[in-house]
């Protein structure tokens, strides 16, 4: 799958301008050395990405002006009968985003991917948030993630990811960025409600999904881990 593929679709069709569409292009390797930086932390490979040629966009209740930017987000998707989980990236992150930023969201999704992944092992999942936004209501619940420390050996990847998301993802000059040079120039944006930004799978569903033993047993380890270290923290 070629990860650019939607921006070129969006390029082509004139809903992108040329000097955006070059932007997000030029800047994309910040995304494949994020990835490779976290599948070399992990161990684990990091699922399927694509860039996303939409801001978007989501807001508790649609007659609000109160709105939240969605930069990633975490989807499971069946294709052929088969399991899959794709990363979606919005294209306004790759052009306006510091590298540290990028990373550490890129990062955070990776951690929706093994708690997403770890759920549907345990049957654990018949309907969940399973997606990063800027709501603090949907990053509250960080102890259903794995703890950063227990999956990544990367320091300065680790420092990004406690700078960006101490109790819920915000970067102001990003989000003005996006605003002035994304939204009021009226490039492509989806909206969604919070409701719509959940996953439901059904127990037949779960019951098809053949999951690789050695990754499952990866996430064994990797979820002990993550519990001695939030014990620690407590005590």
């Amino acid at each position: 799958m070629d990860p650019l593929i939607r921006l070129k679709d969006a390029h082509l069709k004139g809903l992108i301008p040329d000097d955006i569409y070059a932007l997000v292009v030029n800047r994309f390797h910040i995304i494949t050395d994020g990835i490779n930086r976290i599948e070399k932390a992990s161990g684990i490979r990091y699922p399927t990405a694509y860039v996303e040629p939409s801001i978007v966009i989501s807001s508790s209740d649609p007659n609000s002006y109160e709105f939240g930017i969605l930069f990633a987000r975490t989807i499971p998707v069946f294709y052929d009968d088969k399991f899959h989980v794709v990363i979606q990236i919005s294209a306004p992150l790759v052009a306006y985003g510091l590298k540290g930023t990028i990373h550490a969201i890129l990062a955070h999704e990776f951690l929706h991917f093994l708690d997403l992944t770890r759920k549907i092992s345990k049957m654990d999942l018949l309907s969940d948030e399973i997606t990063g936004n800027l709501f603090e209501s949907v990053y509250a619940d960080e102890t259903r993630l794995f703890d950063p420390k227990a999956v990544f050996n990367d320091r300065t990847l680790l420092n990004h990811i406690t700078k960006r998301f101490p109790a819920g993802f915000k970067d102001y000059k990003l989000e003005d960025k996006v605003i002035k040079f994304w939204l009021e120039k009226n490039l492509p944006k989806i909206n969604i409600s919070l409701d719509a930004n959940t996953v439901k799978l059904s127990a037949e569903s779960l019951s098809k999904i053949k999951l690789d033993p050695a990754f499952l047993h990866k996430l064994d380890q990797l979820e002990q881990k993550s519990t001695k270290i939030r014990r620690k923290k407590l005590y």
